[in-house]
C-alpha cells in the first residue's frame, strides 16, 4: 500500500524538479535519509523493523515544504515528525497524529518567519532545471493563498498546470488529481475521505463567499494552496483517519470546512495542518459515535423483527345465540 503511495507521488516531484530545479532532490534526500535514521534509530531500541510508511512520510514532508527551504530546517521537522508524532505512540500503527503535517505545522511555527521567504515563482517549464538552489532572484514571491486574501485574482491555468508559486507538492492540479483517481482506483486511498473533504471546503467557502467574508470563489479556494494535495494523501491516511464510514464523511466534511475558516479568519494563509491535526484529534470519537450508532439501529432492527414475528393471539368470538350462551358455559 506505502509503495502505491509513492508510486502517485512520483510525477509531482518529477514536475517539481521540473518547475523547481534540483534543489528538490536535495530537500527530498535530507527529508528521507534523517526520517528514516531517526526511525531507524528508535526501533532498533524497542527491537522492531522500519516500516515504508517512513519514506511515504518524508516525501510528503518534503512536498510541503518552499522550494528555498534551508535544509536544516527540513532535518529539523522530519526529526520531530517521526519521533514525537510517532515513535512517541508506539511506532508505525500507532500514532494518533498524521506524522508529515505535525512536522509541517511544528517548522512552520517554529520558523515562520524564515519559511516565509522561501518561495519563489517558477520560471516557466524547465527554466530552473539547471540551478541546484532554484532562482534566488525571485525569492519572496507572492503565493495564490496571499492573492486571494488580497482579493487578487488568482490565474486558474497556473494553478492547474503548477506554474505558480507555492510549496513543492502544490505543484499541478491535474497531477494531484491523477494521483488520486490511482489512489482510489488501487483501493489505497478511501475516496469518502478524499469527497467528503472537497465538499466540506466548497460548502464553507460557497457560504463565506456570499456572506461576503471571503473574496475567492468556491473553486479558487479548493484548488489554491495546499488543499488538494492534503485531501488526496494526507486526509487519507489510514492510521490516522476513522474506518467507520458514516465517521469518515464528518472526518473529511470538518476537515474541509475548517481549512477554510482558518484561511478566511485567522493570521495563517494556509489552515490545512490545522485543520487536519483537528480532525486526528477527533477521529476515534467519530468512529466511536458510528459505532454506537450502528449499534442502536441494529438493536431498533432486531427488536422490531421479533415483534413481527411473534404469533398474533386470536380474540374470542361472541356468542350470537342463547344455545351459543350455553354451549359457552
Amino acid at each position: 500500500m506505502m509503495r502505491r503511495v509513492l508510486y502517485a507521488l512520483t510525477p509531482i516531484v518529477a514536475l517539481a524538479v521540473w518547475l523547481y530545479g534540483p534543489r528538490v532532490l536535495a530537500t527530498l534526500a535530507v527529508s528521507l535519509v534523517t526520517g528514516f535514521l531517526v526511525e531507524y534509530r528508535f526501533e532498533k531500541i524497542k527491537g522492531g523493523k522500519v516500516s515504508e510508511a517512513v519514506f511515504v512520510t518524508g516525501t510528503l514532508f518534503a512536498l510541503s515544504m518552499p522550494p528555498a527551504v534551508p535544509l536544516w530546517i527540513v532535518a529539523i521537522g522530519i526529526a520531530f515528525a517521526v519521533f514525537m508524532a510517532k515513535e512517541v505512540y508506539g511506532g508505525f500503527g500507532r500514532n494518533v497524529f498524521n506524522p508529515a503535517i505535525a512536522g509541517r505545522l511544528f517548522v512552520y511555527i517554529a520558523f515562520a518567519g524564515t519559511l516565509g521567504t522561501k518561495f519563489f515563482q517558477p520560471g516557466g517549464f524547465g527554466s530552473a532545471a539547471g540551478s541546484l538552489f532554484g532562482r534566488p532572484d525571485a525569492v519572496s514571491a507572492v503565493t495564490p493563498l496571499a492573492m486571494m486574501r488580497g482579493g487578487v485574482d488568482v490565474p486558474m491555468l497556473g494553478l492547474l498546470l503548477g506554474n505558480r508559486a507555492g510549496s513543492i507538492g502544490e505543484s499541478s492540479v491535474v497531477l494531484i488529481a491523477a494521483a488520486a483517481i490511482y489512489l482510489v482506483a488501487t483501493k489505497t486511498a478511501q475516496w469518502r475521505l478524499i469527497l467528503s473533504t472537497l465538499l466540506g471546503g466548497a460548502a464553507m467557502a460557497a457560504a463565506l463567499f456570499f456572506a461576503g467574508f471571503a473574496k475567492a470563489l468556491p473553486p479558487e479556494s479548493l484548488l489554491a494552496g495546499s488543499f488538494l494535495f492534503v485531501a488526496v494523501f494526507m486526509a487519507t491516511d489510514p492510521v490516522s483517519a476513522p474506518k467507520k464510514p458514516a465517521a469518515q464523511w464528518a472526518y473529511g466534511l470538518s476537515i474541509g470546512a475548517v481549512i477554510i475558516v482558518i484561511r478566511t479568519f485567522s493570521l495563517f494563509p494556509e489552515g490545512t495542518s490545522f485543520a487536519l491535526l483537528l480532525g486526528n484529534t477527533f477521529a476515534s470519537l467519530y468512529d466511536r459515535i458510528a459505532a454506537d450508532a450502528a449499534r442502536k439501529k441494529a438493536a431498533r432492527s432486531t427488536a422490531t423483527a421479533q415483534v413481527s414475528a411473534a404469533p398474533t393471539p386470536e380474540a374470542p368470538t361472541r356468542p350470537d345465540s342463547a344455545a351459543d350462551k350455553e354451549a359457552a358455559k
